[in-house]
């Protein structure tokens, strides 16, 4: 078998089954972690970035390569979480780049592409460590030149592609001194490999396994040392910048007109304010990956530009010292454990469905209670919250009008201080959110999270479940309805329809961004019917899709 030149559909199939692979493998990776944090999630965050331009591609197959390259791109710039995740999406931003206009790839244009990308990642950060994923991804690159040098086939080159990301990676704790001191290679270009694997499979009409066959090899010395996780190698006091930062700034022109943005001055200018930087710009928002002592100082920073949106920021010494507590209390005979440092702050949300759940904890909560309509959680039930977060201050959204009063009771009973930000739908919580500032004192994140709360729209559909007529709405059982922040407005037999005219309702010309809230009663075929009505009918508003898992509201609707 051999493949001379290889079109989008292709190529895009190359890209489900590379995210596939990885995402079976995620938690290997993950067991893997080391450098250059000890956060634990290369994995998780390479998978969810990886399944952001998969899914990218998938909502828009084509056999133009170029066009196909250009959807993987958005897709992971969108999705980029984590230093890893972030430079997975420079690899692929360069590679996308340079295929941008081709309808096709030979072989010598295939394997130049991996090299673009290695230079676009490379430029991405303000300081490359050799020994992680560059590494891994610029020796396979060079290989793939090499290796069209004299060879066509474009399987023979991925072939070589994958030999040589492998020996690179084994090469990682030569480069690393921290991965031979625990026996382990580089995460992130571990990573990488199992995307390249997915590629040549593809390419070669291959399945892979589930998962990856065998443990990493740290697995000896975990058993040697009772447990003890990869970061024990580590103290909590070598975290020089102790506050993992992302954010993305969309542009504002009256902004841009005061302070002209320049993506080198950028990153000149937050490199001062820490280390592990990674800044990515398109036309339209630069997003960063910063790791801080002052992470308001950044947002502050990236304010001067535009508006701060997908904002997530983590306390790496209280994971660090979470991990080591845990390591100890697998040891053997040890003494009762140290009860763990406080945070300044803790949140505490409120939401039904795992998935709404698993969005709200991406961006920052700390406890999610699982509730909401049918299902509302009683006061001991947030008090006991506030308690497990164990935070100096603790800031509750209930994400539900009837969940605010038995909050505010929590909250006066509780031993902490905390506060009630009055979220009334999970949109509305996750506005809220998303303008909490960790460095600023408890009455200015009351004010300005109370204050997003109305610089979002929510939608709902939902079904009937009697006859009613209200608001000159004659409603059947099993109709579904269309509810605009709280109020029925459209009702229809057709549950896309019915999503369509409610859209349709509140959309207006200030509407940016529609985020699509998954839920348990909704398909994927529906969700793309939505997407591709916006995108005919709304080409200017970016859409944005979440598997919420959520019952009985088959969609939330979120528009800002």
């Amino acid at each position: 078998m051999s493949i001379k030149v290889l079109d989008g559909k292709q190529f895009a199939r190359m890209i489900v089954q590379g995210a596939n692979h990885l995402s079976a493998n995620a938690k290997y990776v993950d067991a893997l972690n080391v450098f250059p944090v000890p956060d634990g999630d290369t994995g998780t965050n390479m998978n969810l970035s990886m399944t952001s331009g998969a899914k990218e591609v998938k909502n828009h197959a084509n056999s133009h390569i170029g066009k196909v390259g250009v959807a993987l791109s958005k897709g992971l710039l969108m999705g980029a979480r984590g230093n890893s995740g972030v430079i997975l999406s420079q690899l692929f931003r360069g590679f996308s780049k340079s295929i941008e206009h081709k309808e096709s790839l030979n072989g010598s244009e295939f394997a130049a592409a991996f090299e673009a990308g290695v230079e676009t990642a490379y430029k991405a950060v303000m300081k490359p460590v050799e020994g992680t994923i560059l590494t891994v991804a610029k020796d396979a690159g060079k290989k793939a030149v090499q290796a069209a040098q004299n060879e066509d086939d474009i399987i023979v080159i991925m072939e070589a592609i994958v030999k040589e990301a492998k020996a690179s990676l084994d090469r990682t704790p030569d480069l690393l001194p921290v991965l031979k001191e625990v026996g382990v290679v580089d995460s992130g270009g571990q990573g990488l490999l199992f995307v390249y694997e997915g590629f040549l499979a593809e390419l070669k009409g291959e399945k892979l396994p589930d998962s990856a066959q065998t443990l990493p090899k740290m697995d000896d010395l975990v058993n040697a040392e009772h447990h003890k996780s990869i970061q024990s190698h580590m103290n909590t006091e070598d975290i020089v910048f102790g506050y993992c930062t992302e954010f993305m700034v969309r542009f504002e022109s009256e902004k841009i007109a005061d302070h002209p943005f320049s993506e080198e001055q950028f990153r000149q200018d937050l490199s001062k304010l820490g280390d592990s930087l990674l800044v990515i710009a398109d036309e339209d928002l630069v997003k960063v990956h910063i790791h801080s002592e002052q992470p308001g100082d950044c947002l502050s920073y990236g304010q001067r530009y535009g508006n701060l949106i997908n904002m997530k920021i983590e306390n790496m010494r209280l994971q660090h010292t979470n991990i080591l507590d845990e390591d100890s209390s697998h040891a053997v005979n040890t003494q009762a454990e140290k009860p763990a440092e406080k945070l300044e702050y803790g949140i505490v949300t409120v939401s039904m469905g795992s998935g709404v759940a698993d969005l709200f904890r991406s961006i920052g909560a700390h406890a999610v209670i699982e509730g909401g309509q049918t299902m509302n959680p009683s006061t001991e039930d947030i008090v006991k919250a506030i308690k497990e977060v164990n935070a100096e201050k603790v800031i509750i959204l209930p994400n539900n009008k009837n969940i605010i009063m038995a909050a505010q009771q929590a909250a006066e009973v509780t031993e902490e201080e905390a506060i009630v930000i009055p979220s009334k739908t999970v949109p509305q919580g996750m506005s809220a959110l998303l303008a909490f500032n960790p460095g600023a004192d408890l009455s200015e994140n009351e004010e300005s999270m109370s204050e997003a709360l109305a610089h979002v729209k929510t939608g709902q559909i939902t079904y009937a479940v009697r006859d009613t007529s209200i608001d000159g709405l004659e409603i059947e059982k099993g109709d579904f309805m269309g509810i605009d922040e709280g109020k029925i407005v459209v009702k229809d037999k057709d549950k896309v329809q019915s999503a369509i005219n409610l859209l349709s309702s509140m959309i207006d010309e200030e509407a940016e961004i529609l985020t699509i809230i998954k839920g348990e009663d909704a398909t994927d075929e529906e969700v793309e019917s939505l997407v591709a009505f916006i995108e005919e009918k709304y080409e200017e508003i970016e859409v944005e899709v979440h598997n919420g898992k959520q019952p009985l509201y088959a969609f939330i609707f979120s528009i800002e």
